[in-house]
């Protein structure tokens, strides 16, 4: 399992773009495989990456994830294409639906068939990122057009969790980047539903990047307890309490991996035998000292 790191939290190290910058170089030199910036309501992610890209040699950076229904397929094919350039090839694009809460309740826009427009978006959305031309007609885009960027095909990771969402991944795209998904969900549900459509579709085994928060901390309970408060909201929105109750747990707290070394392998350990082929950490500075050790501790993972 691939071991990646998640930036764009909200930390006051990342307020400013040379600050970021300097997580995802710090993140390259500590030897993680990938950086995954989250796209909310701070910077945006590619454009940030984008400049990422021009300071880094080797660390794989991607998106977790950018909300398609505020950008047209077209202007995030330019978008990617323009970080994969400034990558050097090293960009994947993470996307995914948002929640109705912040793309009807914070943008005023309409949040309707969610997986009629994944669809439509990534009819768009795919030829573009392959320097092919896109001819859609369809019921929410009609396109022609084509993006005129000499780069590597940019491949695309869906935030999937509902069973018309992962076989819409698994059919068209490279595969899924979760969060708020624990290993018996990712286990029993996201991982053969995906592989499935997948193997129905005859492409390759999907990419599967389980994103949780993670720390270690010797007393798992109270972090936990301290912890809970600031994510309980999560538990609301419709897709990831569904997620929870798969899980069989009421708390989003208690998806998050906190503990010492022995309980942090064995928990990263689960997720790998559930299907993860990649792991994005959501360091968590738990208690003091936290965050660096959780770090530490990551990067000399065998």
């Amino acid at each position: 399992m691939r071991i990646g790191i998640t930036v764009g939290l909200g930390a006051r190290s990342e307020s400013t773009v040379d600050g970021v910058v300097k997580r995802i170089k710090d993140a390259e030199a500590r030897g993680f495989d990938t950086v995954w910036m989250t796209n909310a309501f701070a910077f945006d992610a590619m454009t940030a990456l984008s400049a990422a890209g021009r300071e880094t040699n080797r660390i794989e950076l991607g998106t977790a994830v950018v909300p398609t229904y505020p950008r047209h397929p077209v202007v995030m094919a330019q978008q990617a294409m323009t970080v994969q350039s400034s990558s050097d090839g090293r960009f994947t694009l993470g996307i995914g639906l948002s929640h109705e809460s912040m793309i009807s309740g914070a943008l005023g826009m309409p949040f309707e068939r969610p997986a009629r427009h994944m669809r439509e978006y990534l009819d768009v959305l795919l030829p573009l990122l392959n320097a092919e031309t896109a001819s859609v007609d369809g019921e929410l885009y009609r396109v022609r057009a084509r993006v005129f960027v000499e780069t590597p095909p940019v491949p695309v990771v869906v935030a999937a969790l509902g069973p018309a969402m992962l076989r819409i991944a698994g059919r068209s795209t490279a595969g899924t980047i979760t969060s708020w998904v624990g290993p018996r969900t990712l286990g029993e549900h996201i991982t053969p539903s995906i592989t499935k459509a997948a193997e129905e579709a005859g492409r390759p085994a999907p990419r599967i990047v389980a994103g949780l928060p993670i720390s270690l901390v010797e007393d798992a309970d109270g972090a936990r307890e301290r912890f809970a408060p600031s994510v309980a909201s999560y538990g609301a929105l419709p897709s990831y309490r569904a997620m929870f109750d798969r899980e069989g747990v009421t708390d989003p707290a208690a998806v998050a991996l906190f503990g010492n070394e022995k309980a942090l392998n064995g928990a990263l350990r689960s997720l790998a035998d559930a299907g993860a082929t990649d792991f994005g950490a959501q360091v968590v500075a738990a208690e003091p000292g936290a965050a660096s050790r959780t770090l530490d501790f990551l990067a000399n993972l065998p």
